[in-house]
């Protein structure tokens, strides 16, 4: 397993990480399955090792907003173990999953202050995360958003290619949608215009961007 960068086990080191999986269980989700589901209360938290989830809550309309894409090494319900609140999300697979899951996550903090630490300052980059979007959102036009959207997945999970940097997108462009704050549709005319442009070329759950520098611009 290799962390994504910035993600929890990333932070941690080797020991840490094996004192962590000691007291966890290994569990695997198909694609689709709901791992966490918004409004639960529980008190387990889930460290991914390999494939990715989306993080997502619904408006009062029902439309989906996707929060987060997490990958290897992320952390997940860490908010409702620590607190006992319900569940701030649903936590569903977009590819096959695997991770250890652990119980006592407060008590597992309390012998262990280095990762206590170090998960306050993940929670500060999530916080700050969310109030980059929100600026985004009053900012940005809706192709302007999807392509910071794009640019965030080619920098997580860009692969390089003779062609530019594709990347194997784990979302639908419903969820894409979802992640922008945009219709469907809107995002649609987003990515036909980016295509359009000739920064990138886009195939069935797949985005392989020609022109990065041009892509950064277009999302300024």
């Amino acid at each position: 397993m290799n962390p994504e960068p910035g993600e929890f086990l990333s932070l941690l080191t080797p020991e840490e990480i094996e004192a962590f999986r000691a007291v966890g269980r290994p569990r695997r989700w198909e694609r689709g399955a709901t791992v966490m589901t918004e409004g639960d209360t529980s008190d387990w938290v889930l460290v991914l090792t390999e494939g990715r989830v989306k993080v997502s809550s619904h408006t009062s309309s029902g439309t989906e907003v996707v929060l987060a894409v997490r990958g290897p090494g992320g952390l997940l319900g860490d908010m409702s173990a620590i607190d006992g609140s319900p569940r701030s999300a649903t936590v569903t697979a977009l590819e096959p999953i695997a991770g250890f899951v652990v119980r006592g996550f407060p008590a597992f903090l309390q012998t262990h202050g280095r990762i206590a630490v170090l998960l306050m300052q993940l929670v500060t980059g999530r916080l700050r995360d969310a109030d980059r979007k929100r600026i985004e959102y009053g900012a940005f036009d809706t192709t302007g958003r999807v392509a910071t959207r794009l640019l965030e997945l080619a920098e997580r999970y860009g692969e390089k290619t003779n062609s530019g940097v594709r990347v194997a997108l784990p979302l639908s462009q419903d969820e894409l949608a979802g992640w922008t704050g945009a219709s469907r549709e809107a995002v649609s005319k987003a990515l036909r215009t980016l295509r359009d442009r000739g920064l990138i070329e886009t195939g069935r759950r797949r985005v392989v961007i020609h022109d990065l520098e041009g892509l950064r611009k277009r999302a300024r």
